[in-house]
């Protein structure tokens, strides 16, 4: 009789895990409840970064404000004076 030199490779589906034995979903589950204990105050901290650049930049847009209104101001006196500083 003759015997085949090597068994046939088992099929594994590419869609079902190789070991069925260790269920993926619970883990999962698990996980994502610790990434999210985790990570829960990077989030706090992310949004506090957040706030503070906004609040930043709003103080940025009235320092401008104030900058533009000045030089207006300079350029209008100026100009009353004929173009010469005064003294």
């Amino acid at each position: 009789m003759a015997r085949d030199p090597l068994p046939a490779a088992p099929v594994v589906s590419p869609i079902r895990p190789a070991h069925p034995a260790y269920p993926h979903v619970p883990v999962t589950g698990a996980l994502r409840a610790v990434e999210s204990f985790l990570l829960r105050g990077g989030q706090q901290t992310a949004r506090q970064n957040a706030w503070a650049a906004v609040v930043a930049d709003r103080q940025r847009a009235r320092d401008r404000r104030e900058a533009e209104y000045e030089m207006a101001a300079l350029t209008l006196t100026r100009t009353q004076l004929g173009g010469r500083a005064r003294d």
